[in-house]
């Protein structure tokens, strides 16, 4: 009986292994893609669907990156909405509700997995399982080891070497789906976009202040 333990142990123990050297294997792969995207401009076309795949919104927008750190979001339809990482902080602003908030960089993973695109250290990325996805061929699949954030599991896509689109499941199950079109580089006179100037008169909600205290 002891053997037959052992022996359930040992198969157990080397097919851990196994998959945790494919696990290490696939953030490999993806990350040697991101090392190729240094910076990134691109238009995107988004498709938002609930649980039951009942479609709830579309819209579009812009969507930049520059390695490292600094990230720009704009949803401009239909409702418009802007999310900066300037390499330090996070911006996130609400015009309808004349809300920002705004938190340190390093916050920005826990917030959204997608913030990987612009990270590439050690101890961020352990933080995460990526693993080839099953379901979309060139796509890679990231899901946090702890739940941080309301997005709980990303997916990103290449065509080739080129990052074509993401998907985002946030933890009510809606999936969010993006698309790019018309990639190129990001423009020296576009770097202004990684700036958020700050808005008059709106409400500032300071999460990097309640971290100091």
């Amino acid at each position: 009986m002891r053997l037959k333990q052992m022996a359930y142990i040992s198969i157990a123990a080397a097919t851990l292994m196994g998959s945790s050297i494919a696990l290490a294997n696939d953030a490999a792969a993806l990350r040697g893609k991101l090392t190729n995207i240094d910076n990134l401009h691109a238009k995107f076309q988004q498709k938002v669907t609930d649980v039951n795949n009942k479609p709830i919104q579309t819209g579009s927008g812009i969507f930049a990156l520059s390695y490292p750190n600094k990230f720009y979001w704009h949803l401009t339809e239909p409702d418009e909405s802007l999310i900066v990482a300037d390499g330090s902080s996070l911006w996130i602003y609400n015009p309808f509700a004349e809300e920002v908030t705004v938190m340190d960089v390093s916050q920005a993973v826990d917030a959204s997995p997608i913030a990987l695109l612009v990270h590439r250290d050690e101890a961020t990325w352990s933080q995460y399982n990526v693993m080839q996805s099953a379901k979309k061929s060139g796509c890679f699949d990231i899901v946090p080891k702890e739940a941080k954030g309301s997005v709980i599991a990303v997916t990103v896509c290449f065509n080739n070497n080129q990052l074509s689109a993401f998907d985002l499941t946030d933890e009510q199950g809606n999936l969010s789906q993006f698309s790019l079109l018309e990639q190129r580089n990001v423009t020296p006179t576009e770097q202004s976009l990684f700036h958020f100037a700050l808005p008059e008169n709106v409400d500032i909600d300071d999460q990097r202040l309640k971290q100091i205290q």
